[in-house]
């Protein structure tokens, strides 16, 4: 059987929001699962997001959006990765309404998960979102 190498995904807290606990909770459980987690924490821009998916060659980028912000936050996140002719999945977890997490979906975003997601939920999202990548 081939060996497949780990995951690599990059979390980052977009814009002003300060609430990263439930971001260090995912961190916790993707590296418990066999990813491997590149923690970028609070005040990220998409720009130094993107730097470092290049400098680690990550497969999926994670944002954690608490603030109302999603609609703007992620989908340029998803625009800077492109633009910088990167083909990772975007997953977007937080406080998002359905009909956003619709919007979210056809701006690009691979997966949205909200406060109530389980571990198995995350890992599989992030999962299915690299797997359809490749």
């Amino acid at each position: 059987m081939p060996h497949r190498p780990a995951i690599r995904i990059v979390l980052a807290k977009l814009g002003l929001d300060g609430h990263d606990r439930g971001l260090k909770v995912v961190a916790r459980i993707l590296r418990d699962a066999g990813m491997e987690v590149i923690y970028l924490g609070l005040r990220q821009s998409a720009e130094s997001v993107v730097a470092a998916v290049e400098q680690e060659d990550a497969h999926a980028v994670g944002l954690s959006l608490h603030n109302a912000s999603h609609l703007t936050l992620a989908p340029r996140m998803v625009g800077a990765l492109a633009a910088a002719a990167i083909d990772a999945p975007v997953i977007v977890g937080g406080i998002i309404p359905d009909d956003d997490a619709d919007e979210l979906r056809r701006a690009g975003v691979a997966a949205v998960l909200g406060p109530g997601a389980s571990a198995d939920e995350v890992v599989r999202a992030v999962r299915d979102a690299v797997a359809g990548r490749s």
